[in-house]
């Protein structure tokens, strides 16, 4: 275990002083346990080149299994002691930027409220980083977007959470983008746009959507994050396409005319290890939250519990 742990500082950090002084051993002693596990393994894990140092094919291929066996080992540690109770644990959850956005906060104070103890670490991203980081085991949840999740990873669970409405949005102070109260997809064409950064499913579906409708998409910004693109809609620069949950009362939100636009959220988990108490205790408020919401009537227009 000290030996993959050394390994995983050195190969983030891709240089020997910076990784002995974040493990806070001698660099000697660092040397000599790379030494041993490339003896172990049988192969070099470094190239080592003018003082630069890169990942042999040996290493690339050590890289995500080591730091899967470490998250295993930690994640070992804590649910063996949250056997008591719950009031101690951590659970690492990942979320796109519109799901922290709209749908978290609820979520998470209620569950916070409920277990104080429990250490909630949040990473946003999209999703198909985030399925990586539950493959390689650094998150215990994520709530991703359905198309992002291969049939064929078997490592990997996910049940539908709900079902979300996208809409364009513009400045409430502003003229409506259509007279009607929905509109067509091909309305969008030439109309200035708000656009994600590479990497967002919402930019994926935007373009999908117009190339679908036979065009493509006019930018009158590009590459911006969940906030950035609210604020830019909000002072008048385009407009966005964003689910229903991130709407709220500074925008007008035009739905599309049927079929619409919709996607699906899923709740994906590891399959191939136990399930931490911790863990367990979050999808279950996720689970309950999202049930109790639909009842009452309290969920975001657009928005349909699915799970």
């Amino acid at each position: 275990m000290h030996q993959l742990t050394y390994f995983v500082a050195l190969a983030e950090t891709r240089h020997f002083t910076r990784a002995a002084d974040a493990l806070g051993v001698a660099q000697p002693s660092l040397s000599q346990q790379i030494r041993a596990l490339e003896r172990d393994v049988g192969s070099p894990l470094f190239n080592r080149v003018r003082g630069n140092l890169t990942l042999t094919d040996a290493g690339e291929i050590l890289l995500p299994i080591a730091r899967r066996i470490l998250a295993d080992a930690e994640n070992a540690k804590l649910e063996i002691r949250e056997l008591g109770d719950l009031r101690r644990g951590r659970v690492r959850l990942g979320a796109t930027p519109s799901l922290c956005t709209g749908l978290l906060p609820p979520i998470l104070a209620g569950f916070r409220s409920a277990h104080p103890g429990i250490q909630l670490v949040v990473h946003e991203s999209g999703s198909r980083d985030l399925q990586r980081s539950l493959t390689e085991g650094a998150l215990d949840l994520a709530l991703i977007i359905d198309a992002r999740l291969p049939g064929d990873d078997r490592q990997l669970r996910s049940v539908p959470l709900l079902d979300e409405e996208l809409v364009v949005i513009s400045p409430r102070e502003a003229p409506a983008p259509t007279r009607a109260k929905r509109m067509d997809i091909r309305a969008l064409e030439g109309l200035p746009l708000v656009m994600f950064r590479e990497g967002y499913d919402l930019r994926e579906a935007t373009i999908a959507a117009c190339r679908a409708a036979g065009f493509e998409p006019t930018y009158a910004v590009d590459g911006g994050e969940m906030d950035a693109v609210l604020e830019f809609v909000h002072a008048g620069l385009g407009l966005a396409i964003v689910p229903s949950t991130v709407v709220g009362d500074r925008f007008r939100a035009t739905p599309f005319t049927p079929p619409g636009l919709r996607r699906t959220v899923r709740l994906a988990r590891r399959q191939d290890v136990q399930q931490p108490r911790a863990t367990a205790a979050l999808q279950d408020s996720i689970l309950r939250f999202l049930a109790n919401a639909s009842r009452a009537g309290t969920l975001p227009v657009g928005v349909v519990v699915t799970g």
